[in-house]
């Protein structure tokens, strides 16, 4: 059962928790809106299409901001019990450290099965929408803006040109439209003095409300010398309608990204990294099926039985490389022949082997990815144990509260956590280190760390006492030998 104390130092840790967390996730989603801002700015989105955008990639940043908002919280709320005298309150009345620590690391520990839960099936979800959903905004066309004086080809077909265009945004005049839409053989020409532009209420189509202006249109050329007809047309008011279907965002069927790693959780993952283990396993009999129609000696068949049959007859001959004896065996005739053959069987066989080379090179790093996923699904809860192993010794051995020294701190051992992490997954991604080797690196560098800390918190190290070290520098220097006059 929760003893008072233990309810105490949960409610003191969940209120930064949740304060850094989310502000940690925001920070986080805002780099991801400037990184591809120039891609999605001027497309037309609306509010709620941006809205889900971040929404769905603020799930898949998670991974990424539990650990630090732990790491974070936990020195912050250590180091506020430190500075306010609470540790040593609690130490006096004769407990220690680990056991203060202790519902804590339950609470932690229960965010982690959290957090492999929502890792292996929560992110899978956010991943493929998220990513699916920006690949259709990448790729969609920028919305439809005609400047005055400037020739607008966003349509296809037409190149706009309008003189003036009044504040209302509406109004326009001076309107020149070329109409290539049947060939640049068959050219349309419009002008207009003046006009409106209305856009239809499903924004499907955009209608220019023209008047006072003039067509030219010109008709299929005719007779010997392919003269053409020029037709001329005034009228008062005619509404030219431009179709707007292509600026629509259309959506990619999500079943085409299912096959990325990032999609997958851990069953898939386990089912697909067995699939292609026994895949690479065959490639080696493959390549024997690839070369045996070009090598007589590698088939299987009865051509193959029989000229090694006939090669074993031979009395006094053996094939050995760079040998002549086997040309001089075929006829006169035939020995171009035979060449050109060989010849071209050599290069075929060599196309093969290399495109066998790729692929096997290829499957092999497709591998590599999906076994660091299978890594990570697990490396993200053992992160939140560890980040929180880390923190919780160090607020309680700098004994400051607040934003200051704890959030400096903090992003420091985060950062050497990070970059260990990354160093690793590349590593393993480039084959240089198994996946596991590759994936917990991290924790296996921090967890000694994190041990040390522990135990210096727990005997009131000074380690991060400036007195500490200045008397520490007085001990150094008076061991010195004083200097005679």
């Amino acid at each position: 059962m929760f003893k008072k104390l233990d309810i105490l130092i949960i409610r003191s840790f969940v209120g930064p928790f949740v304060v850094t967390f989310f502000v940690t996730l925001f920070v986080l989603v805002m780099q991801f809106f400037w990184v591809y801002m120039d891609e999605l700015v001027g497309k037309g989105l609306g509010i709620g299409m941006i809205l889900e955008m971040l929404l769905l990639m603020s799930a898949t940043l998670v991974p990424l901001a539990l650990p630090l908002g732990i790491l974070l919280a936990a020195i912050m709320t250590f180091g506020n019990m430190g500075e306010n005298f609470e540790l040593v309150a609690v130490k006096a009345a004769g407990i220690s450290l680990n056991r203060f620590m202790r519902p804590l690391l339950a609470f932690i520990a229960g965010i982690s099965i959290l957090a492999f839960l929502f890792n292996n099936h929560v992110i899978p979800v956010a991943n493929l929408k998220a990513l699916s959903l920006l690949y259709d905004l990448r790729n969609s066309k920028p919305a439809l803006n005609i400047r005055a004086g400037i020739f607008n080809n966003d349509i296809q077909g037409f190149s706009i040109r309008v003189g003036e265009k009044d504040k209302d945004g509406k109004t326009i005049r001076d309107v020149i439209i070329y109409d290539n839409s049947n060939g640049f053989d068959q050219t349309k020409l419009i002008i207009a003095k003046q006009g409106v532009m209305i856009p239809a209420p499903n924004k499907q189509y955009l209608i220019f409300r023209l008047q006072d202006g003039w067509r030219y249109e010109e008709g299929e050329p005719q007779g010997d010398k392919r003269v053409r007809t020029q037709t001329r047309m005034h009228f008062g008011r005619w509404d030219k309608v431009f179709d707007l279907s292509s600026f629509r965002l259309t959506r990619t069927n999500e079943e085409l990204f299912k096959g990325a790693y990032q999609m997958m959780n851990l069953r898939q993952l386990h089912t697909t990294i067995d699939s292609m283990e026994r895949t690479e396993g065959h490639l080696a009999a493959n390549i024997r099926n690839y070369l045996s129609p070009y090598l007589t000696l590698l088939a299987s068949g009865p051509e193959g039985d029989k000229l090694r049959g006939r090669m074993r007859q031979a009395a006094g001959w053996q094939l050995r490389p760079y040998d002549s004896s086997f040309m001089e065996r075929v006829r006169t005739g035939k020995r171009q022949r035979v060449m050109q053959l060989a010849v071209s069987n050599a290069r075929n066989m060599k196309e093969l082997v290399r495109i066998s080379a790729n692929d096997r090179k290829l499957q092999q790093e497709n591998l590599f990815k999906y076994r660091i996923e299978w890594h990570r699904k697990f490396t993200l809860s053992f992160a939140c144990i560890l980040l929180f192993l880390i923190g919780a010794p160090l607020g309680a051995i700098i004994r400051k509260g607040g934003l200051g020294m704890p959030m400096v701190i903090a992003i420091a051992f985060f950062l050497v956590w990070y970059i260990i992490s990354i160093t690793g997954e590349k590593l393993s991604k480039s084959g240089a280190a198994p996946a596991w080797m590759g994936m917990w690196i991290s924790t296996a560098m921090l967890l000694p760390i994190a041990l040390v800390l522990v135990r210096q918190a727990r005997n009131d190290s000074q380690i991060f006492s400036r007195e500490w070290y200045i008397r520490i520098w007085k001990k150094m220097t008076g061991m010195l030998p004083s200097r005679k006059k």
